[in-house]
């Protein structure tokens, strides 16, 4: 078991790592003090395989529980959706110390973040994230999020989960393509921070795509960790150094809402932004073609898409201008000066980004 401390002050909390980390949490739940009352914001499939070891743990910290399940899609993390689980939660919670849990991917720990964040302006959450995806990057930092179909995560706050449990375990179950979105956002932690990773990830590719728990209990507490050291210095974005963690996610979420949240996941997005921003750092002369070339390598290798197909131009290039990183009309990317060394730059026209983005059709 590997346990990283998100230093915080009174926001710190722990995340969990482990190969069996829901069934040997009994009694950290208790000893946390968050309630005692769970309601399990879900999907049926994350339930019907996986809810017995969470209501077992549950039930021996003395905590009773009820599952709320979701629409297995993008478009349940809407502001529709929140306010529908928390007419349930009013309806639920009567006389109970509640607290909510994010049983799922990125999807219901954003949605399960937001709501409680702002259901009688905060109660506690925590987190047990079942994707790779989830466990590397949605459940550590707080940032929580509703989409519109203007833009992605337009609407959201800053707030800190209780605990996060990261199991292993639960990974055996995903199919490839979901592998493969956690892993874009791994290398997306070299990338920006980590050579040591970066060499791993490309050295270890067989051992990691064949879910070797050792393999996978590096990357993701390697990745954890690094994440929560920037957190830890940047909470809420306000210094610019959380900015790095957007690496290619200001061209990602720009291919996700342009495909109205159905070509690509969000992994295969963030692939494809990343070779979109290495190629803009490049260009801009920061970045040299052997390292593009690399990155980009490193990339492809894990059967991660570069190129974008079925999505209009059009369709992408409106979201891009309401990035949520841009302030006014001055434009803000995440570039990288070497493996391991990201850049934030500001003030880069428009008219490249759009090229580089078409760039990507041919």
């Amino acid at each position: 078991m590997k346990i990283i401390k998100v230093n915080l002050k009174e926001k710190s909390y722990d995340i969990i790592i482990s190969d069996g980390t829901i069934t040997g949490s009994a009694g950290i739940i208790k000893k946390s003090g968050l309630g005692n009352y769970a309601y399990i914001i879900t999907h049926r499939s994350i339930k019907d395989r996986y809810g017995r070891l969470l209501e077992k743990t549950l039930k021996k910290n003395g905590i009773d529980f009820k599952f709320k399940l979701l629409p297995e899609t993008e478009k349940t993390k809407s502001i529709h959706t929140a306010i529908r689980v928390i007419e349930d939660i009013v309806k639920t919670g009567k006389s109970k110390k509640i607290f909510l849990v994010a049983f799922g991917g990125g999807v219901i720990g954003d949605l399960t973040g937001f709501v409680a964040s702002i259901y009688k302006r905060g109660i506690p959450y925590i987190q047990v994230p079942t994707t790779l995806l989830a466990q590397v990057d949605a459940s550590i930092g707080g940032k929580t999020a509703v989409d519109l179909k203007e833009a992605k995560n337009i609407i959201g706050a800053f707030y800190q989960p209780r605990l996060v449990l990261s199991d292993i375990s639960l990974l055996q179950s995903l199919d490839a393509r979901q592998m493969r979105a956690g892993l874009a956002e791994i290398i997306k932690y070299g990338i920006i921070k980590d050579k040591i990773l970066f060499d791993f990830l490309a050295q270890n590719r067989k051992n990691i795509l064949a879910k070797n728990k050792k393999a996978l209990e590096f990357i993701i507490a390697r990745s954890s960790s690094i994440k929560a050291r920037i957190v830890e210095k940047d909470e809420k974005e306000e210094k610019g150094l959380r900015t790095i963690l957007n690496f290619g996610h200001t061209f990602a979420h720009a291919i996700e809402s342009g495909s109205g949240y159905r070509k690509y996941n969000h992994g295969e997005a963030v692939a494809i932004g990343m070779v979109c921003a290495l190629e803009m750092s490049h260009r801009l002369k920061i970045l040299d073609k052997h390292k593009l070339e690399k990155a980009t390598t490193l990339i492809r290798s894990y059967g991660l898409p570069i190129k974008i197909k079925g999505v209009a131009l059009k369709d992408i290039l409106t979201p891009l201008y309401y990035d949520k990183k841009f302030i006014g009309k001055r434009t803000r990317f995440v570039l990288v000066k070497d493996i391991g060394r990201a850049v934030t730059k500001e003030n880069i026209p428009i008219p490249l980004a759009r090229r580089i983005i078409a760039d990507r059709f041919k």
